[in-house]
């Protein structure tokens, strides 16, 4: 069982998103308030923080100018403890006490490289950011469980 390590969203789209302790997942729309809740396929982002942990000894380890923190992907709920690697289109996840999502996408596109990969030389989420549908609502927290349904 992994769990919620930070919550994420902003209010615009291509910028990076702000951390907050609570979020309400809203069926067939996503993060409330977020920019791209309501999205086909892409209501929710998740990334592992073991992964940005990575990110952020490259960071370091090349002098880069850019602070690599959850949210800075976009990412709308970082995870910790559970391999999001292992999942499979169609498979679900419990966050929190009632709210279930499903997968939908697995990595995305990368039209043109991001600050992030010119500074660092990669970016996780084109290949290890995975997109959820909500198909049950709830309140999720820092801290909560996830874990596959």
């Amino acid at each position: 069982m992994g769990k919620i390590f930070s919550i994420n969203f902003s209010s615009a789209k291509g910028v990076p998103k702000t951390q907050a302790q609570k979020a309400v997942l809203v069926k067939n729309h996503g993060i409330k308030g977020d920019a791209h809740a309501g999205t086909e396929l892409r209501q929710v982002s998740l990334l592992p923080m073991e992964s940005v942990r990575g990110q952020i000894e490259l960071a370091k380890a090349k002098n880069a100018g850019v602070e690599i923190r959850p949210g800075i992907y976009a990412e709308n709920i970082t995870t910790e403890g559970i391999n999001l690697a292992d999942l499979k289109l169609k498979d679900r996840l419990r966050a929190g006490k009632t709210a279930v999502l499903e997968i939908s996408k697995i990595g995305k596109e990368c039209h043109k490289h991001c600050a992030i990969y010119h500074e660092v030389g990669d970016c996780i989420m084109p290949r290890e950011g995975i997109f959820a549908e909500v198909i049950e609502a709830g309140e999720i927290a820092v801290g909560d469980s996830i874990e596959k349904a």
